[in-house]
């Protein structure tokens, strides 16, 4: 493909704003459309569950950059603007105002939607799940109600959403319960020494922990609004609010649309090219080609960032393959935790320091071969061990 005259890149996100950033910043001289289906520019979302439901941050502090900032790139950022298909033949974008616009490429960087249980009450009033800045907003209010009634809330999912929301509640003196199903929490990711490390955590701050939770139904009050969460054994536990946090699902409905090729994401290549030549993908939304032969679906900052710089020299006729460790983080507390590497198959673990001390660290093998590391206040363990996992190319 020849350099193009007109890049329309879907979705205004982390992902969307780094292609286009780094389109310019690669010299590209043609159009750039960025489209997002949400009313404000692209904004921070990580501190949505920390600093800003805490009311540590103001919503200004989120966004990553003005208007003025990306009309002097020469972005046309077109907000509330909702791509509902594409035209592969005619390479247009169709939008809901019954719009259109042409592309030479086309980036799709249309993040992922959280998954939501289907059980009775899961559409009532004070159910919510966090993903945007209006997820926020409407957590927040329903927060500050919890707070004034002395009401409880419910968190259903021990994961990073959800155990980063209960921290949050906690430092408002909400009572919190975390429901999750498995017998550990963060069991996907974490050794199972760290598991109970945070379990510890989280019941020391005052959480009402449940492992092995098997939720029958949400209770609903005559006035539509939440009231509590029916277990399988018969308990109720009263709830002014309940957050779902169980994951997410790539939103891929586009690209499957169009007859991308699709597997739990768009599946990209490391160049973050799709099966079309002409469009492209980053960040959450996609499922990468692994050396390995495997794809490999990430929803971190990281990810959206060096997609976004791929997708872009993609665009260029360039290749940037990514495929550094992954690395992430999480803020519960006074605790920063980072993770680099993927601890899948891990088969035993060394743990680096003493965790009564509050800074420590867990290396994930598979024989004598390092996968990851987990870092708990110990921040110089964890650039160490992302120079080492670069390096062992994991």
């Amino acid at each position: 493909m020849t350099s193009p005259d007109k890049v329309v890149i879907v979705g205004a996100g982390q992902a969307g704003l780094q292609t286009a950033e780094a389109l310019r910043g690669m010299g590209y001289a043609g159009a750039i459309t960025l489209l997002g289906a949400e009313r404000c520019g692209p904004y921070h979302r990580p501190p949505l569950s920390k600093s800003w439901l805490a009311g540590e941050i103001a919503a200004e502090q989120l966004a990553m950059r003005s208007p003025d900032a990306l009309e002097r790139k020469g972005i046309a950022l077109r907000t509330d603007a909702q791509a509902i298909g594409i035209d592969i033949g005619k390479r247009l974008v169709r939008l809901a105002d019954g719009g259109a616009l042409s592309y030479d490429a086309l980036v799709l960087a249309t993040g992922a939607s959280p998954r939501m249980l289907d059980i009775p009450g899961r559409d009532a009033t004070g159910v919510l799940a966090l993903r945007s800045m209006e997820d926020a907003q409407a957590i927040a209010q329903r927060m500050a109600l919890c707070a004034e009634s002395n009401r409880p809330m419910v968190v259903v999912g021990g994961g990073f959403i959800g155990l980063e929301v209960a921290a949050t509640a906690r430092k408002k003196r909400i009572a919190v319960t975390v429901l999750e199903a498995a017998p550990r929490l963060l069991g996907r990711v974490l050794a199972p020494t760290l598991s109970e490390w945070y379990a510890q955590l989280h019941r020391w701050h005052g959480v009402n922990l449940v492992l092995n939770a098997r939720i029958a139904a949400f209770e609903t009050g005559a006035d539509g609004q939440v009231c509590g969460v029916q277990m399988n054994d018969g308990t109720l536990l009263p709830a002014g609010l309940v957050i779902v946090g169980v994951g997410v699902q790539a939103n891929d409905g586009l690209a499957r649309a169009a007859g991308l090729a699709c597997d739990r994401g768009i599946v990209v290549d490391a160049c973050a090219r799709t099966s079309n030549p002409y469009i492209f993908a980053a960040g959450d939304c996609t499922a990468r080609s692994t050396s390995e032969g495997t794809l490999l679906r990430l929803e971190s900052v990281q990810n959206a960032v060096e997609q976004g710089k791929s997708a872009a020299a993609a665009v260029m006729g360039q290749e940037r393959p990514f495929a550094a460790a992954p690395w992430f983080w999480s803020d519960q507390y006074d605790i920063k935790l980072q993770i680099a590497g993927l601890s899948t198959g891990a088969d035993r673990w060394e743990t680096r320091g003493e965790p009564d001390s509050g800074s420590f660290s867990v290396y994930h093998y598979c024989g004598d071969r390092l996968l990851a590391v987990d870092s708990i206040n110990d921040a110089r363990e964890h650039l160490q061990a992302r120079k080492r996992l670069d390096g062992e190319g994991t």
